[in-house]
């Protein structure tokens, strides 16, 4: 789901939910096939950048901020400070100090928490770009020292040579290595999300679709709602003044937009490029916590919540893989169910709905929001936006369309007012939209696909499928079908003006709670 232009022209300022493709929370928890798991997966310690301790911050997250489960994915290269923050003798490569330092912290974390997942992560410097969030869930620590060691820019360490370990860290192809050793190796255990994308411009829509093609399972997608909310530029992006010879587009796609990457704030863009692929690619939420002076706590301001059908390690990266997520920014709301029904067939997000051609299709809204967030300060909903789109073929490389980063067919389908909508007896609000007649193959999703222009669609088929996936997320057609996506997104009725920036205190948080949020279908 992406946000309108008009965010991007500074008129809003807050992406409050990035839903991805969830099962229907209700129906999840009735039938005890699966319950939310809010986490986040992307903050830092003493061990590198961070002025906080490995065990404060989990204990800000999963105890006062009631996170279900985190990961410490901090900067590869070097660690200088202990656990506690003292000083080494000397800088250690961090393939190193994973397993000297932040592993055994992470082993005494989960025997305090042991209703918590706890990830061991990697903030990886991706070669030739700029950081990922890497997680491997089995064969702890080796797996993702190795990882580290062989792959990150960052490290120039060589004595691992007499292993076998060959260096690939410099190049996008060695970045392409890299996927696809995940891939290769822990295919079920592993997953990769690209931070804070246009900070330093140095992702293309052509090197997330090289990354997702190397390996599609393994890249679930990127920090569309990246940390450090509380910088005055919304996520720390270090937006300066225009220089006469900066292009003003470059600047634009540079910065935040109401706190969200402008890869997903623009309606039609990037992201929406990548779901009018059918891929799989989901935009997620992180604190990226550092220290409280630019960033809140893990799940004080930002989390991820992601439906998982199991309490383990595996369980979440499958979530987290399928779409069935949604990113909330200031606890807007806190679940959030979708599905899609014609006939006698129905489908959750995450989930594919053949139509047959010219039948109806309904589709239903349910979302749950608390009375107040984590700072006391009331939460209301104002509208929502059901944003459709339309998909088609994956783009080859080489050609014109594979560095096309727009999608000029989306569009908001429906807006429903719901400031004075009461919840139902069991704390939901639900809506619905019905399509009279299906026409062509589309996809539901709270992001909305991309097709390049100048590409007419094909004739529908007699069945049209329609797949509901996460933040914005699109159906998945198959080879030579064409599809549409459709997606919704949360707002509230505060409209603070572009550049006023997440100043610190209760007035910042008044004003976060009452920001937009993407739900997808």
């Amino acid at each position: 789901m992406v946000m309108r232009w008009s965010w991007v022209a500074g008129r809003l300022l807050g992406l409050l939910l990035a839903a991805s493709a969830a099962t229907l929370v209700s129906e999840a928890l009735a039938n005890g096939s699966g319950r939310w798991l809010c986490g986040d997966f992307h903050s830092h310690t003493v061990l590198t950048d961070g002025n906080c301790t490995i065990y404060e911050v989990a204990r800000q997250g999963l105890e006062r901020y009631g996170l279900d489960w985190m990961a410490n994915s901090e900067h590869g290269g070097r660690s200088r400070r202990d656990l506690q923050g003292n000083p080494l003798p000397g800088p250690v490569w961090r393939w190193l100090s994973l397993n000297l330092y932040s592993y055994p912290a992470v082993q005494e974390l989960r025997h305090e928490y042991p209703y918590k997942l706890i990830v061991q992560g990697l903030e990886w410097n991706v070669p030739a770009h700029e950081h990922a969030s890497v997680g491997i869930v089995a064969n702890e620590p080796v797996a993702i020292s190795t990882f580290e060691y062989q792959f990150d820019a960052a490290d120039n360490d060589t004595s691992r040579a007499q292993e076998g370990l060959e260096k690939r860290h410099r190049t996008h192809q060695d970045a392409l290595a890299a996927l696809t050793w995940l891939k290769d190796r822990y295919p079920e255990t592993s997953y990769v999300i690209f931070n804070h994308p246009s900070r330093q411009l140095k992702y293309s829509v052509a090197d997330l679709r090289d990354f997702h093609n190397a390996a599609p399972e393994v890249v679930v997608g990127f920090e569309g709602l990246p940390g450090h909310q509380k910088a005055r530029d919304r996520g720390n992006y270090g937006r300066k003044p225009l220089a006469p010879q900066v292009d003003s587009d470059l600047e634009t796609r540079s910065r935040t937009h109401g706190g969200a990457d402008y890869m997903v704030a623009k309606v039609g863009g990037l992201w929406d490029a990548l779901l009018g692929e059918g891929r799989c690619f989901w935009v997620f939420a992180s604190s990226d916590f550092h220290q409280t002076r630019s960033g809140f706590w893990p799940g004080e301001y930002a989390k991820t919540c992601t439906m998982a059908r199991g309490g383990d390690y595996r369980a979440l990266v499958e979530g987290l893989r399928s779409g069935n997520s949604f990113a909330a920014l200031g606890d807007l709301i806190q679940s959030l169910g979708f599905r899609a029904v014609s006939g006698s067939r129905q489908a959750t997000m995450g989930q594919t709905l053949i139509v047959r051609k010219g039948r109806p299709l309904t589709l239903t809204i349910r979302y749950c929001s608390p009375a107040f967030n984590h700072h006391g300060e009331p939460v209301r909903v104002d509208h929502i936006d059901l944003i459709a789109g339309a998909i088609r073929n994956r783009a080859v490389p080489g050609t014109r369309e594979y560095q096309q980063d727009t999608n000029d067919s989306t569009r908001v389908l429906k807006r429903f007012a719901t400031r004075r909508q009461k919840p139902g007896k069991d704390g939901w609000v639900s809506l619905s939209f019905r399509l009279a007649s299906v026409r062509s193959r589309c996809i539901s999703d709270s992001g909305a696909p991309t097709w390049p222009p100048r590409s007419p669609m094909k004739p529908a088929p007699k069945a049209a499928p329609w797949q509901m996936r996460s933040w914005v997320s699109t159906m998945r057609p198959k080879p030579a079908e064409t599809s549409g996506s459709i997606r919704t997104r949360f707002l509230s009725s505060s409209r603070p003006a572009d550049g006023e920036s997440a100043a610190a205190g209760r007035k910042l948080l008044r004003y976060h709670a009452h920001q937009e949020i993407f739900a997808s279908l």
